[in-house]
């Protein structure tokens, strides 16, 4: 007699895309070149995409950033495809995400969730697991209205959502005071940091650091300059950690050259601060090396992307070289 067993690996989630057009919006990226990248995130993150919608807006929908016609064709949807998440590729207002959620009777995710869910799959030094919990923690606070969202399950990544709300006040409380013991944990690795950037501009040797769009070729770069082995993979956020390596020029001159975590459109602020840390290695490089993906179709969205994040970050005005990333593939 066959013995019944148990799956070892949980089923991959079936994912239904949903992208907004708003009317008379400035976007750099279109509505289409924008679900295409959230597909791609949805691929890194494991999920299957299984179909997808656009709906041109004046403005997005209060309750359901949807129309209400709309919500109801999402709903048909599910029954004709199966979907089991919904992502969205904006960020939900925590009363939007709930509505959706006991509307279609799906798991809802909007882009923030989703990064910060591949953040947390690759993050691997304490101090990048820090900076992806203080991310979680602060866009879960406002979300946890009507829902009871168990602590403990929070670094298993986006739509960790828990039954009832016995707790709710408890859950608030304990997550605040997380916030605020994740916020001390990174704040000393930041002086740390600042103690090592002193010591290092003691010694004199200049520092470059590699900024890109996620996926352009950072990494790469760096191992050719440097002929280190840092990890390479074709997927979005496959570096999360910054790495650091010494590299000596022809004249003898040595310089530290780091590679960053890459930028991507529609990151919020909230996300970007978590990773102030990190990010502090930019402002005190002495010059940026940026590289595009040439043979990328967005490549000119993606490099008005990075040089609008350099802007926000107050770093507009650092030198900066320009890589052309995969030129050979033209000749």
């Amino acid at each position: 007699m066959a013995k019944n067993t148990i799956p070892t690996k949980a089923p991959t989630e079936r994912a239904f895309l949903v992208g907004v057009k708003i009317k008379g919006a400035s976007d750099t990226w279109s509505v289409e070149d924008s679900l295409e990248e959230l597909a791609l995130l949805a691929d890194t993150a494991g999920a299957e995409v299984v179909g997808a919608l656009v709906q041109r807006l004046t403005k997005p929908n209060a309750a359901y950033y949807l129309g209400k016609g709309k919500v109801r064709e999402l709903a048909d949807l599910r029954r004709e495809v199966g979907y089991d998440v919904v992502l969205f590729d904006d960020e939900l207002s925590p009363t939007q995400q709930r509505n959706l959620e006991r509307t279609l009777e799906a798991k809802i995710i909007d882009r923030t969730a989703l990064i910060l869910d591949i953040f947390a799959k690759r993050a691997q030094t304490h101090e990048g697991r820090l900076q992806v919990e203080l991310a979680q923690h602060e866009y879960l606070l406002p979300r946890l209205a009507g829902q009871w969202s168990h602590l403990e399950r929070l670094g298993g990544g986006i739509g960790t959502r828990g039954p009832g709300e016995a707790q709710l006040e408890t859950d608030r409380r304990l997550v605040r005071q997380k916030i605020q013991r994740l916020k001390k944990e990174i704040e000393r690795v930041r002086k740390h940091r600042a103690l090592y950037r002193r010591r290092r501009s003691l010694q004199g040797i200049p520092t470059v650091a590699i900024i890109g769009y996620t996926n352009a070729g950072k990494s790469t770069l760096l191992n050719a300059l440097s002929k280190a082995d840092v990890f390479v993979e074709d997927k979005l956020f496959a570096t999360l950690d910054p790495t650091t390596r010494r590299l000596t020029l022809p004249n003898k001159q040595q310089v530290l050259i780091s590679d960053t975590v890459g930028f991507i459109q529609k990151l919020p602020p909230t996300v970007i601060a978590a990773f102030r840390a990190t990010l502090e290695e930019l402002r005190e490089a002495h010059l940026l090396l940026h590289i595009v993906d040439i043979t990328h179709e967005n490549a000119a969205e993606q490099s008005i992307t990075v040089d609008k994040i350099l802007s926000e970050l107050g770093l507009g005005d650092k030198p900066k070289i320009t890589i052309l990333n995969k030129v050979d593939l033209f000749v």
